[in-house]
């Protein structure tokens, strides 16, 4: 994940999306510029408010509003999200330092 220039507090962002599948590729790439991709369709990780708005931003010029869906849940910290796996994760959050 990028290093964070944006202000404001910090939170932690979940994104998931159902778009068609000629957008698909275009919106995985924005969103791995700020958030860990997780699963297909899944995205998580800690932004600024800042970056929270420039995504939202970025992603209504990458969709079709009538044809896709993205949904975004905020909150102020990671430790109010309680996260279980059923199965196999499809791929490991790591922090590179």
């Amino acid at each position: 994940m990028k290093a964070s220039k944006q202000g404001g507090k910090t939170m932690y962002l979940i994104v998931v999306y159902d778009i068609a599948v000629e957008r698909i590729d275009k919106v995985r790439k924005y969103l791995k510029q700020y958030l860990n991709w997780v699963q297909n369709s899944s995205f998580e990780g800690d932004l600024k408010e800042g970056e929270v708005e420039k995504i939202k931003i970025g992603l209504k010029k990458l969709i079709k509003e009538e044809e896709d869906s993205i949904i975004l849940y905020e909150t102020p910290d990671k430790q109010w999200v309680t996260k279980e796996i059923v199965g196999r994760e499809k791929s490991e959050v790591t922090t590179i330092i």
